[in-house]
C-alpha cells in the first residue's frame, strides 16, 4: 500500500498526462522542493509527494478556483504541500512567499499547460461545445471578462485575428463577420449558440472535428492569456531552479510547445561574439539549460486509454 492511499484521491473524471514519465523527469530527491505550476486534481502532485521524503517540500499552483478546493484536503493533511491560488505567470511571487526567495529555491518545476478535464466537462464553465452552457471559458472565474463579455464588445478585425492567431482557422474572418451580424438581433450568451453559428460558417470540415473546434480553442487561449503565461512563467521558473534542477512542461498543442521549444533551445546556448570583440568575460551570457533527451509524447496505451492525452508532448531541461 502506498503511503499516499488514505489521502483523498483525484477526481475519477480527470485523468493525468504523462504521470509517470513527469515524475520521472524531475528525477526527485527526498529532500527536495518541487513545484507542480498546475495543480488541476492532484495527480502529479500525489505522485510527487508519494517519491518525497519527511522533509521534502512541494508548492502547487492553480489559477482555478475549483482546483484549489479540490486540493484543500490534501494541504490540511500533508504538512510538506502548500497550495497558492495565483496564475503560473505569478510563479516568482509564489516562490518568495512560500521559500523567502524568488531565486535558486527549488529543485524542480513541472508546467503542465492547457485546460484540464475537469474544466472540459462541466457545463458552466463554457469550455465545450458538447453542453449548452454559459459563454465564460475563464479558468479563474474571479477576474477577467468572459467570451460572452468579449464577443459582445470587440471589432470584427480583432475576432478574425484571435480565432486565426489562435485557432489556426481558415474561416476566422467569416466567422468573426458572422458574429458580428449575430449580435444586431441579440448577444451571444451559450456555448450553443456560438457553436450553431460557426458550424453555419465553416463550409468545410476536418474528418472527425466539430467545424467549432478550432473557435472554441482559439478563444479560450486568448481569454485567459495562455500563451503569454507560458512566455512569461519559463524565465521565472529557470530563475527559480538550484543548479542541476529540472524544468518539466507538458504542451497540449503546437503554439505552447513552439514557445517552450524555442526558450529551452535559446537558453541551451551561450552567447557566441566575434573573438576579438573587446568584451569582459563576465558580460557574456552562458548556457543556463541542458536540454534533456528528446520531447517525450504519450505511449499508443495512453492516448487508447485517454484521448486527450494524443497532443501532449513533454520536454526537460536541468538548470545549469
Amino acid at each position: 500500500m502506498n503511503e499516499l492511499s488514505n489521502l483523498p484521491n483525484s477526481s475519477p473524471a480527470h485523468i493525468t498526462v504523462l504521470l509517470r514519465e513527469a515524475v520521472d523527469a524531475l528525477a526527485i530527491k527526498p529532500d527536495g522542493v518541487y513545484v507542480d505550476g498546475t495543480f488541476g486534481r492532484g495527480g502529479h502532485s500525489r505522485a510527487i509527494l508519494e517519491r518525497l521524503g519527511a522533509n521534502g517540500k512541494l508548492i502547487a499552483i492553480d489559477r482555478d478556483l475549483r482546483a484549489i478546493a479540490a486540493g484543500e484536503e490534501l494541504a490540511g493533511q500533508d504538512k510538506r504541500f502548500s497550495l497558492y491560488h495565483a496564475t503560473l505567470s505569478d510563479l516568482g511571487g509564489v516562490l518568495k512567499r512560500a521559500t523567502g526567495s524568488s531565486s535558486k529555491a527549488v529543485d524542480g518545476v513541472l508546467a503542465d499547460l492547457g485546460v484540464s478535464s475537469p474544466q472540459l466537462d462541466e457545463q458552466d464553465r463554457g469550455f465545450s461545445f458538447r453542453f449548452d452552457g454559459p459563454l465564460d471559458m475563464r479558468m479563474d472565474t474571479t477576474r477577467g471578462e468572459t467570451v460572452e463579455e468579449w464577443l459582445d464588445r470587440a471589432e470584427e478585425r480583432e475576432i478574425g485575428e484571435v480565432i486565426w492567431r489562435y485557432g489556426e482557422e481558415r474561416f476566422a474572418r467569416q466567422i468573426a463577420r458572422a458574429v458580428v451580424a449575430a449580435r444586431v438581433i441579440g448577444r451571444i450568451r451559450t456555448t450553443r449558440e456560438l457553436a450553431e453559428l460557426v458550424g453555419k460558417t465553416v463550409r468545410t470540415r476536418e474528418p472527425g472535428q466539430h467545424p467549432a473546434t478550432r473557435t472554441f480553442q482559439a478563444l479560450r487561449i486568448f481569454i485567459n492569456q495562455e500563451l503569454e503565461e507560458v512566455e512569461q512563467v519559463l524565465p521565472q521558473a529557470v530563475e527559480g531552479l538550484r543548479t542541476g534542477g529540472r524544468l518539466v512542461v507538458i504542451a497540449f498543442h503546437s503554439l505552447e510547445d513552439r514557445i517552450v521549444k524555442r526558450f529551452m533551445q535559446n537558453a541551451a546556448k551561450a552567447d557566441h561574439l566575434p573573438s576579438k570583440l573587446p568584451i569582459r568575460a563576465n558580460e557574456v551570457n552562458d548556457a543556463t539549460l541542458n536540454i534533456v533527451g528528446k520531447p517525450v509524447k504519450p505511449s499508443d496505451a495512453e492516448v487508447a486509454a485517454n484521448p486527450r492525452a494524443r497532443s501532449a508532448i513533454m520536454r526537460t531541461a536541468v538548470r545549469l
